[in-house]
């Protein structure tokens, strides 16, 4: 069910060996991940830089496409975001190819809405025309980000960290309604020894997404991994530093990915949580429930 990374930076920050050289590179997770299994059905790698955000998606597999190899060298940003998809809700098609960009604001989702086709209409109702014309694709995942911008708008006074808790606690109401089997709680089960058929009827959010300026997220029952950094490593894959800060500038770097793509201390991010991610901060992670 999809394999996602983002990488929140103080500076411009270069991504190509995490995308394709790294001991798990996002390519060769397209090709097979954890789980035994390939997410072929396209990818996608968009990135923000000086406010100005940048986009490019494909339904051709990332380990058969050139195009992947030639976006990922050119990826850099202070945000970067990247998905390989599995698909699931949604037909590969382009349209249906994280991540999903509304105006500024990106997306990236792996997961899965059970019971979907019930779960769509009280969302649609949810949210402005406006914003629901906005909606090219199928997937649950692009109306998830409709969810989340029609949410940020009725409340730009809260954090987005907020607005990520409240979008979820919607869709596991709904979810709940609509499939009374479905699990839509943090579940203890072992995510990655799961067969993909015991998925299905279990709510999956790990969500990756951005305004433009703060990214956020949340992680809710499938695997979601933290690495922090706080100085310009030089990488051990190419042997280069991949951001140049000017003068004497702090750096601090926070990756977020499905499966720990490098031998560094990587840690889990606690299942049925919520964050934001400051470029100088680093992470501020919230149990969903607020406590």
């Amino acid at each position: 069910m999809c394999r996602l990374y983002g990488l929140q930076a103080t500076h411009p920050t270069t991504a190509a060996c995490e995308l394709l050289d790294a001991q798990n590179a996002l390519i060769r997770q397209s090709r097979e991940d954890a789980r035994g299994l390939s997410n072929p059905h396209g990818w996608g790698v968009g990135h923000i830089v000086d406010s100005a955000t940048g986009c490019a998606r494909q339904v051709k597999p990332a380990g058969e496409s050139a195009d992947y190899r030639e976006r990922a060298l050119a990826a850099e940003g202070t945000t970067v975001l990247a998905h390989v998809r599995r698909a699931t809700v949604g037909s590969p098609d382009p349209m249906n190819t994280h991540p999903f960009r509304h105006g500024n604001a990106l997306l990236i989702h792996n997961g899965h809405v059970p019971a979907f086709d019930a779960v769509r209409p009280h969302l649609l109702e949810r949210i402005e025309a406006d914003r629901e014309r906005l909606i090219q694709g199928t997937t649950d995942s692009e109306h998830v980000l409709a969810l989340l911008l029609q949410l940020r708008d009725e409340r730009p006074e809260a954090s987005l960290r907020d607005v990520t808790q409240s979008a979820i606690q919607h869709l596991q109401a709904w979810v709940r309604d609509a499939r009374s089997g479905a699990t839509v709680e943090p579940t203890d089960a072992d995510l990655q020894a799961l067969p993909h058929e015991d998925l299905v009827d279990i709510l999956g959010l790990n969500l990756l997404w951005t305004d433009g300026t703060v990214l956020a997220g949340s992680r809710l029952n499938r695997t979601l991994w933290l690495l922090e950094r706080d100085t310009v490593p030089t990488c051990s894959i190419c042997g280069q530093e991949h951001a140049h800060p000017p003068g004497d500038a702090s750096y601090r770097a926070s990756v977020l990915a499905s499966e720990r793509i490098t031998d560094e201390g990587w840690s889990a991010v606690p299942n049925g949580t919520v964050f934001t991610v400051d470029r100088r901060a680093g992470p501020t992670v919230e149990d969903l429930s607020g406590r």
